[in-house]
């Protein structure tokens, strides 16, 4: 059975790659237009790790949507959430406790459109199209307060998604205003785009990204930890994505691409 072609809003230029659409292409999406395609060869050839990469990323934010679930977590903020595939959050935290509520957040108008296809039927899911750089359109929207008690822990998530904030705009500043916002007990989940490992490989994916609508912005380990202020790191803190509380650790040290991206979990004391 084919999917409804309403996914594609009118208002889309296809001519125009985003990141979203590039990172479902890694995953093996089919929400995507040439132009992302394009784009995303362009890509792998810069890393050609990318597809792992991309894997690793979303293996982590299953593991640390379960690792928030176990802590007694049960409303999450999804920012930045791109275009769903398989393993969502919203799939993750019901299937442990149905009751879970969920909040999307995505600027991106094909990510938004094919999220409210995907939740039509879910009354304990929705999605905001927001700008994740104001922090009070998101925690203020309408949806999100009708769904999420911020008197309540909440799992705050922002897997892949900073490294496309410029460094001018003060990444920490922003992060800080949705901690404020969260009561005692949440959790922020983040994963981020490093040079340290490899500063080449890097460099050229951030030339890639310069002819997208989301230039990428890689941060150090230093920085990346700077984002946790305010939160306190859950073992084994900033890592590469392989690392962070692998299913398999014994595996997890060779896994390809799996330094490009530093992850972590904080809780808000």
């Amino acid at each position: 059975m084919n999917e409804p072609a309403n996914w594609v809003p009118d208002d889309v230029d296809e001519e125009v790659p985003s990141a979203a659409r590039l990172y479902d292409y890694l995953l093996g999406g089919a929400h995507n237009f040439a132009a992302d395609r394009a784009l995303a060869e362009k890509f792998l050839a810069a890393l050609p790790s990318a597809r792992d990469v991309a894997r690793l990323n979303r293996a982590f934010l299953r593991r640390a949507v379960v690792f928030m679930g176990q802590q007694g977590v049960r409303q999450f903020l999804d920012v930045g959430s791109g275009i769903p595939t398989v393993g969502n959050v919203h799939e993750i935290a019901q299937s442990a406790d149905p009751e879970a509520r969920v909040v999307y957040v995505d600027y991106e108008s094909v990510a938004v459109a094919h999220s409210q296809l995907m939740l039509e039927d879910n009354d304990r899911a929705t999605i905001v199209q927001a700008d994740m750089t104001d922090p009070d359109s998101i925690l203020k929207h309408p949806e999100t307060l009708r769904l999420l008690d911020f008197d309540e822990p909440v799992g705050l998530i922002m897997a892949g998604v900073f490294h496309f904030v410029p460094h001018e705009a003060d990444a920490p500043a922003i992060i800080a205003r949705y901690r404020d916002a969260l009561a005692p007990g949440s959790y922020l989940a983040l994963s981020h785009f490093t040079a340290d490992i490899s500063p080449e490989e890097m460099a050229g994916v951030v030339e890639v990204m310069r002819r997208s609508a989301d230039p990428i912005y890689t941060r150090t380990h230093a920085e990346i930890t700077e984002l946790f202020a305010g939160f306190e790191l859950v073992e084994p803190g900033v890592v590469g994505t392989a690392l962070w509380r692998p299913d398999r650790p014994e595996q997890a040290a060779d896994e390809p691409g799996g330094s490009q991206i530093y992850a972590g979990v904080g809780r808000k004391p």
